[in-house]
């Protein structure tokens, strides 16, 4: 089982990895499929159901359905192009994807939001429509937003496609069992394990530049968000908190206010201000899903700022460290808020998390597996609440918890020798399970 660092740490946008990103993707594929076709469309159209149908306005499914299909992707994003795009499709009823003709394309006629049951698939499922000069459909495809930007087909998610089926990789775990197996075996840490895969498939300067590249637009997202304020898009009204947060904590430097409780604010005031970014439609990374990708990023920082000794150097082995962490969890359970609640989602985020902080603070493999386990055992249950569908109330706070009790199961686990009562495995499993 191999799933890249670079499809667990994606450079997106927000205010959802499933419901933003994942239909901005699938329009893109779709697009390819055309341009492979042996006809010419003349037209296009689309259809959401499930929870892109019902959640999908207050997560921007449809300006991003929209964008897909005009050519733009998650990882090359321009806001200002955008907006000009999306007028224009208003005003013209057509999109100019490029390498395609001129389509038809009215978005208040030809993008349905389907609210009845949902596809055979999974809760995120859409269908996309190529038409002729009568209209009549000439191609189709139904696709699937599996969590995380991850998109499959109908026919691959029947194949049970869920990780790149290239050449096989060196350490091909695919249980936390087998990981610490081939730990102990191999004498390698699961960042070498797992950067060892990585080279296999990409020149090794590749991956270094890459993973410099997700953690310096992780960091670029908390500095943004500490120092924006204003009220967050959906009509929710939901003042931003962390750059005032921030402004606190920086004024009460040297003084005893409030001091036992400083640190669990700075963590908070991290994760929230990549969180309101996403809230807003701003640039943030997958880690593993746009509605917890705060967590990571403040375990990160947190670890660089309050840590004494911590070298920016060891960033990449806490990402390959917590890519592995949501590798198994995606591969054994799921990541998609939508399918299995924010377990999957936050839950997720602060396994990866632990992990990789244990892994930069010397914890052995084992000590990490437990981080990993602790982490995600007291989110199980965690329900995908969202007030009226927004990735705002409860996640933005949501996420600063979840960074917290990430730094909370590395330390426990440190604390201990690696062994525990109840595996990862079981874990995820039983996460799995409880979605279910």
């Amino acid at each position: 089982m191999f799933l890249s660092v670079f499809d667990m740490f994606k450079v997106g946008i927000g205010p959802s990895s499933s419901h933003t990103m994942g239909p901005m993707v699938a329009a893109a594929r779709f697009l390819d499929k055309m341009r492979a076709a042996p006809f010419a469309p003349a037209g296009v159209k689309g259809s959401l159901h499930g929870s892109l149908a019902f959640t999908g306005v207050g997560h921007a499914t449809d300006r991003a359905t929209i964008l897909g299909l005009a050519g733009f992707l998650p990882d090359t994003y321009d806001a200002d192009k955008a907006e000009a795009t999306l007028q224009a499709i208003r005003d013209t009823h057509t999109v100019c994807p490029p390498d395609l003709p001129v389509l038809r394309f009215n978005p208040k006629e030809d993008l349905l939001f389907d609210f009845g049951p949902n596809l055979a698939g999974h809760a995120n499922g859409m269908v996309l429509m190529a038409t002729d000069a009568q209209g009549d459909v000439i191609l189709q495809e139904t696709y699937y937003s599996i969590g995380g930007g991850f998109v499959m087909t109908e026919a691959e998610l029947a194949a049970g496609r869920n990780t790149d089926e290239g050449a096989p990789v060196p350490y091909p775990f695919k249980s936390a069992a087998e990981m610490l197996e081939m730990a102990e075996t191999s004498g390698k840490s699961i960042a070498q394990m797992k950067r060892a895969n990585e080279i296999s498939r990409k020149r090794e300067v590749d991956m270094t530049a890459g993973v410099k590249r997700i953690w310096q637009v992780m960091n670029d997202c908390i500095d943004r968000g500490m120092t924006t304020d204003g009220i967050l898009p959906g009509g929710l009204n939901v003042k931003r908190r962390a750059k005032g947060i921030h402004d606190a904590l920086i004024s009460e430097r040297g003084t005893n206010l409030h001091a036992p409780h400083k640190i669990n604010d700075w963590m908070s005031c991290y994760a929230m201000a990549v969180n309101e970014e996403n809230a807003a439609g701003g640039q943030v990374v997958t880690a593993p899903t746009n509605g917890a990708a705060g967590v990571v990023p403040a375990v990160i920082r947190y670890y660089l700022d309050h840590v004494p000794g911590a070298s920016e150097a060891h960033v990449e082995d806490f990402l390959l460290t917590a890519a592995a962490i949501g590798g198994l969890v995606k591969f054994n359970a799921s990541i998609s808020g939508a399918e299995a609640g924010c377990q999957a989602e936050v839950g997720s985020a602060a396994a990866m998390g632990a992990a990789g902080l244990c892994a930069v603070l010397g914890g052995t493999p084992m000590q990490i597996e437990n981080a990993a386990e602790i982490a995600l055992e007291h989110h199980l249950g965690m329900t995908c609440d969202p007030v009226k569908g927004l990735v705002q109330v409860p996640c933005i706070e949501r996420n600063g918890l979840g960074a917290i009790k990430a730094v909370s199961a590395a330390s426990l686990a440190l604390r201990g020798d690696g062994t525990h009562l109840v595996p990862l495995d079981a874990c995820i499993e039983t996460m799995r399970q409880t979605g279910a």
